[in-house]
């Protein structure tokens, strides 16, 4: 396998790697739970700079089209308030 991350040195990947394989499932689960959870807010901090006239509901919406897609959430939520005003 080649190397995961370029900016990291081969030895400490390779620790890193050896970590992660010795833990768990469920810990495992939690960290990807946990970068996903980062990811999102993230993602919604993004959002909130680019929106700052949008409400905190239009925002999640917008974050759910962009995890989802647009015609998904339609689908589950019904058309976005906030491009149909």
């Amino acid at each position: 396998m080649g190397r995961l991350a370029r900016d990291t040195n081969k030895a400490a990947e390779e620790a890193q790697i050896s970590v992660l394989k010795a833990l768990p499932a469920w810990r495992k689960l939690e960290l990807l739970s946990d970068a996903c959870d980062t990811n999102r807010a993230l993602m919604l901090a993004g959002l909130r700079s680019r929106f700052s006239n949008m409400s905190e509901a239009d925002l999640h919406r917008k974050l759910m089209e962009l995890l989802v897609g647009e015609e998904m959430a339609k689908k589950i939520w019904g058309p976005n308030r906030a491009t149909t005003r």
